[in-house]
């Protein structure tokens, strides 16, 4: 059987259920089917280069284990390492033979030779190039960009087909046929501009990125490169609002077949255990037989099933370390971030269909904050039967647009172009245009049953809007008082009595948001420990606080119930 019919016999193995996979696993697979078949058409973009996945292989032979059971031996590549390489390697443009695939992205459990992997490809592209390369291999930390530097250099150090066709100095690994070379970057060692011209960039562990900073670096910089190489290779994570998990839903669409995304030069795959719509496991843990969805090479020999249970039984005996073994060794995203306030996957499923909110009473609350900072309304609006719609408007200084973005990392220009956000002129926010969004609210007949704010930095704006004729009330800022509310949002987000239309900035700030708590369990959002801003999120709860203590008792028409889509 040649590597081909090796992969070609992988893929019926995932597809028929003889090989366990993993629902997005398997999307992968047809997705590379439907690929390969396309390619026999004449009038396809694209072809396939067989010989292409023969190279890497034999290329691959040439290095040797360096560790492990397997030390000294060389490396034989197993079907699901050829099934990435052919993805990777053998889809080719017709039009100058160039690769089609330009990103990949893959998500796999810890101990699946993934850094081996890594080395392999860096190699072959730096080694065999006709051009000039620039490979970067980039971990947030010195240790982990420099795992995969060392995997390279032991590689290539085990090969005799290489011997004196290379050289180290400087902590760079260059070729001398054709002067490439293969550098490590890290956040800690300041090193994240110094990609020039990247021709591979290797983002290793990218769950663990604060944020995609070194990711942004390599990729701008490839854009004058005929075959770039954007490759993400990581295990899950337990923070939602980091990089890695956007780019892991983002995959995680391209892979579906039932979502519209499409994107040609994007390889993915994820090997993860499965889970129900709503995001609740529904595949056993214990059930060894499940493991390989998240481990297709450790989970294969018996060493490996033997290290696996080895963990799980310290997972199970200390709780604590059950996020550990969830994220690594099953490679399931859980929503754990210490101290975290809110479950972001329990916010994405109060999501609703947006309608006109204008009949029914709202309550406004205020978090000023800094003026050269983020200003939020936040805003509540009381439905029957105790239900609320939750949502916010924030207000920008437009000179400090592009500091934020650069520092926060996210697109606040994106979120004023859809309408969440205001910017103000100047360098500080002007209170003014916080002052006129109300009353263009109240113009436009929304029935405001007051304001209520936080009284910090706010006198002057509350004198101005009691003398516009609203209701003002101070929020006290205490853990006392604030619990309460804070308490209530998050308990009906999960209960799905607090709704929302899916505003992107509120759910980066709830996302930010961590909470402190008194021996009495009573609990507030902490400002100083969240990492980024959190103040549309503290503007919500300010408003709740009120609407929860004074539900109005009006009676609305049975038109807006038959009306509304929940």
């Amino acid at each position: 059987m040649n590597l081909l019919e090796r992969v070609l016999d992988y893929c019926d193995g995932i597809l028929t259920g003889k090989i366990k996979a993993g629902k997005k696993h398997k999307w992968a697979v047809q997705r590379f089917l439907n690929d390969y078949e396309d390619c026999q058409n004449d009038d396809s973009p694209f072809y396939f280069d067989e010989d292409e996945l023969e190279d890497f292989y034999w290329f691959a032979h040439e290095f040797r284990h360096a560790e492990g059971i397997l030390a000294g031996q060389r490396i034989e590549l197993v079907d699901f390492q050829l099934f990435l390489a052919t993805n990777i390697f053998c889809f080719k443009k017709k039009s100058n033979g160039a690769r089609k695939i330009r990103k990949v992205y893959i998500q796999l459990g810890r101990k699946n030779a993934k850094s081996q992997f890594l080395a392999i490809v860096s190699a072959y592209i730096t080694f065999f190039g006709d051009e000039k390369h620039r490979a970067f291999i980039a971990g947030w930390t010195r240790d982990q960009s420099s795992e995969v530097y060392e995997a390279v250099r032991t590689g290539i150090q085990s090969s005799e087909l290489l011997e004196g066709k290379w050289k180290e100095a400087y902590g760079k690994i260059e070729i001398l046929r054709n002067r490439s070379v293969i550098i490590p970057l890290s956040k800690e060692a300041r090193k994240t501009g110094d990609g020039k011209n990247p021709s591979i960039g290797i983002v290793d562990e990218y769950h663990a990125h604060e944020t995609s900073e070194i990711y942004d670096v390599l990729a701008s910089g490839m854009m004058a490169r005929l075959e770039p190489l954007m490759i993400i290779i990581t295990t899950a994570g337990f923070d939602l609002s980091k990089p890695c998990y956007m780019e892991y839903e983002y995959v995680s669409k391209l892979l579906d077949p039932d979502m519209p995304q499409e994107n040609d030069e994007y390889f993915g795959i994820i090997c993860e255990l499965d889970k129900d719509e709503e995001g609740n496991l529904i595949d056993d843990i214990k059930d060894e037989s499940n493991w390989i969805k998240a481990n297709p090479i450790v989970a294969t020999y018996d060493e490996g099933l033997a290290a696996i249970r080895s963990e799980l039984k310290v997972a199970l005996e200390q709780p604590e370390k059950m996020r550990s073994f969830m994220t690594k060794n099953m490679n399931v995203w859980l929503d754990a971030k210490p101290n975290g306030y809110m479950r972001m996957g329990k916010w994405k499923a109060a999501i609703i269909i947006k309608k006109s909110v204008i009949d029914y009473p709202v309550f406004l609350g205020m978090d000023l904050s800094s003026t050269t900072d983020l200003t939020s309304i936040g805003k509540v609006f009381q439905l029957p039967e105790r239900k609320f719609i939750v949502q916010q408007h924030s207000f920008m200084p437009e000179d400090k647009l592009t500091e934020r973005i650069n520092t926060d990392n996210v697109r606040f220009d994106l979120w004023r172009d859809q309408g969440y956000l205001t910017t103000t002129p100047g360098s500080v926010v002007d209170y003014s245009y916080v002052e006129q969004h109300i009353l263009d609210m109240r113009e436009q007949g929304y029935n405001i049953i007051e304001i209520d704010f936080d009284k910090w930095n706010a006198t002057h704006l509350v004198q101005i809007l009691e003398n516009h004729g609203f209701t003002m009330v101070e929020i006290p800022q205490f853990l006392r008082h604030l619990s309460f509310p804070t308490k209530e949002l998050r308990s009906g987000v999960y209960r799905k009595q607090i709704m929302h239309f899916g505003d992107p900035l509120l759910h980066w700030a709830l996302s930010n948001a961590v909470i402190k708590q008194d021996a009495q369990e009573n609990i507030m959002l902490d400002k100083e420990k969240s990492i980024e801003r959190i103040d549309p999120a503290a503007a919500v709860i300010n408003a709740l606080s009120r609407a929860l203590a004074g539900e109005q008792t009006q009676d609305l028409s049975a038109h807006f119930l038959n009306n509304w889509s929940m």
